[in-house]
């Protein structure tokens, strides 16, 4: 039986060989790292046991040197040999990316703003994204929302104001799941044939695609034009009679109208006219609102241009559905099988085959929390057997359901936000210590690979704003710590790397955020962007820098092996050492694999550290030599480490916000 197996693989061998010679030369330019990585892999299984991807893992063994408390790091899924380092997400707000109209007048239309489009990404524009060592394109805002535009002569209904945030609407008000937005085709009437041409140019380019599905709730008028043959929309067989039905897709508040919410000094479209803007929408019976609120009118902080979507989760929050066991490990698509499960599970599930279908490698869940987990067991598990290497990427902010959620609903990551974001945001303002950080990381050190790391996107205030660091190179030193110090993806986004600022004043929310809402230019990134060269032609020398400084990083985090190896917190070592610099505004810390690794220490403050004595223990670099020198990954000098006694140790010193990353 070896024999037949040993055998199969040597001639799998040579086919492949043989399709390299054969295929033209600019497949085996694409092709080469692959494939000759597999041939790898099947002559190592002809010659060997089980490979550790076919045993159960839970961590790498933990580190032994005095210290350090760190376990190493969980496999990390989606990884293979195939990638050195680490996968990283760029988020594009699609709308605003390739805009080039720089008005930018509060409220203002798609005609006076302008508008992105899908064709503003050219393999040119790709190439560029794909520079930043981008393994996904995040396309946010693509599944067709509700918008303040007339699109009436291609069968789309008017949305109405009353229930629209912005003039462009937000991408989380969905209203037909199985097309695209129109505002971003250069033909709405051939939307999604041009989005499915945007994939297939992301995928030539060498990335993958992900798009938004928003389970916990969908626009306040939900009215499907594409979906497929025998699916029905949201609600369209619902009892509006009784207030929860499993199968219901929504929540009803019976015999009651909804009733547009009290903006106060709120006025839709900032006031300007409009047909449909007289402070009422048509809707009985009222549903619930997409937060959760119950009343027939929300209030104007409720999420009321949307309506929460009805899991089998009855009113008194008791479920209405089969629960996983506890402690359950089995096939989570088999125990679903054969299961009877509410309408909405149903409906969600051919929403993602969809667009599998289409193209798409993966989505981003907003707001998973809201969901219950036995759903997402059951879509996930669904969406690996249908494409297995599926990107699932949600949004749950509560850290006690953090692991709940990547091992029975089968997410591969979480936003890491309100522990480790939240910390280093405080420590960039100057108010945090690197201590709190170094802790916050350990307490998730069991599911680390899982925990998505950024520092922008579309929720959250720009870097350069006032109201958060006000100076986008403060953000330097935070970039380094948070793409190396985890084998986790990191998340970039469009702007963050030329210091966008977001202090627009577009329409429906404040400044500090980059508008979600409303049509609008992003000043730096369009400097960038220079009319769709991507050659940085208009920035500053400022911007120009900060981009050099993110893409150097951004090779580190995806090139070098040690990104998936041990991590070793330096920080405690060095803290307190009588004569050094190292303090609460230092991180030190190291990454190791199979004997190679690199050291970062980063600078968080605004002033010059003075000499700092650098401590890393002998054990860590599983070295011998009494005199190690270490290389320069940055646009810095070199460091030689001496031995003294368990630990090697260096002075050197790091400038305003500096951050040195050496390899050994």
């Amino acid at each position: 039986m070896f024999f037949n197996k040993r055998l199969t693989r040597i001639l799998l061998a040579l086919l492949i060989v043989t399709m390299m010679i054969t295929m033209p030369r600019i497949q085996r330019r694409f092709c080469l790292k692959p494939l000759s990585l597999v041939m790898l892999s099947i002559g190592l299984a002809a010659c060997s046991g089980p490979s550790p991807s076919q045993k159960s893992v839970a961590g790498e063994a933990t580190s032994t040197t005095a210290n350090s408390t760190q376990n190493a790091e969980m496999i990390a899924p989606n990884t293979s040999d195939k990638t050195q380092g680490k996968p990283v997400v760029y988020q594009v707000f699609t709308r605003l990316f390739g805009n080039t109209n720089n008005a930018n007048h509060p409220w203002d239309s798609i005609e006076q703003n302008g508008v992105g489009k899908f064709s503003d990404f050219t393999p040119q524009t790709l190439a560029a994204i794909k520079a930043l060592g981008t393994s996904h394109v995040w396309y946010t805002g693509i599944p067709h929302h509700a918008v303040i535009n007339d699109y009436t002569a291609f069968g789309i209904s008017n949305d109405d104001p009353d229930v629209v945030k912005g003039r462009a609407g937000s991408p989380y008000a969905v209203k037909d799941y199985y097309n695209v937005n129109p505002d971003l085709a250069d033909d709405p009437a051939k939307r999604l044939e041009e989005f499915e041409a945007l994939i297939a140019r992301t995928h030539d380019a060498g990335m993958k695609v992900i798009i938004d599905i928003v389970p916990n709730h969908v626009a306040r008028d939900y009215e499907s034009l594409s979906a497929p043959e025998g699916v029905s929309d949201f609600g369209a067989h619902d009892d509006t009679s009784v207030e929860y039905a499993r199968d219901n897709n929504f929540y009803y508040v019976v015999g009651e109208a909804f009733e547009v919410p009290d903006g106060g000094d709120y006025k839709p479209l900032g006031g300007d006219s409009h047909p449909l803007s007289d402070g009422k929408f048509d809707e009985f019976p009222a549903k619930w609102t997409g937060n959760g609120a119950r009343a027939a009118q929300p209030d104007i902080n409720d999420w009321y241009e949307t309506v929460k979507v009805n899991y089998g989760v009855r009113p008194d929050g008791t479920y209405d559905f089969p629960t996983l066991p506890e402690g359950f490990s089995a096939e989570h698509a088999a125990f679903w099988e054969g299961k009877d499960v509410p309408d909405s599970w149903y409906k969600f599930r051919n929403i993602a085959h969809y667009w599998l279908d289409k193209g798409v490698d993966g989505f981003r869940y907003d707001m998973a929390e809201m969901v219950p987990v036995e759903f997402w067991s059951f879509l996930n598990s669904s969406i690996k057997q249908k494409a297995p290497d599926a990107f699932l990427l949600a949004e749950v902010y509560q850290p006690d359901k953090y692991r709940a959620y990547i091992q029975q609903g089968k997410m591969d990551y979480l936003y890491d936000k309100v522990g480790f974001y939240d910390t280093l945001k405080k420590i960039m303002q100057g108010s945090g210590a690197v201590s709190d950080l170094v802790a916050i990381h350990e307490e998730v050190r069991d599911i680390a690979p899982h925990m998505l790391h950024f520092l922008e996107n579309h929720d959250e205030q720009r870097i350069a704003s006032p109201d958060f660091a006000g100076d986008a190179d403060k953000g330097k030193p935070a970039l380094a710590v948070s793409a190396l110090i985890s084998s986790a993806p990191t998340l970039l986004y469009f702007g963050q790397d030329v210091g966008e600022d977001g202090s627009e004043e577009t329409g429906f929310g404040d400044p500090t955020r980059t508008t979600i809402f409303d049509y609008a230019g992003v000043p730096a990134h369009q400097r960038f962007m220079n009319n769709g060269k991507f050659d940085a032609g208009q920035s500053t020398e400022k911007e120009k820098a900060l981009h050099r400084f993110y893409k150097d990083v951004m090779n580190i985090a995806t090139s070098n092996s040690a990104i998936t190896g041990r991590y070793q917190s330096l920080h405690a070592l060095n803290l307190g050492v009588e004569g050094s610099a190292y303090s609460e505004q230092q991180f030190a810390f190291l990454r190791e694999k199979n004997g190679q690794g690199i050291i970062v220490l980063a600078n968080f403050s605004e002033a010059p550290t003075g000499p700092i004595s650098l401590a890393v223990p002998a054990t860590a670099m599983q070295a011998s030599d009494s005199k190690l020198e270490l290389k320069p990954l940055l646009s810095h000098d070199g460091l030689t480490l001496e031995q003294n006694e368990v630990n090697y140790r260096a002075i050197t010193s790091l400038n305003a916000l500096e951050t040195k990353v050496f390899a050994f």
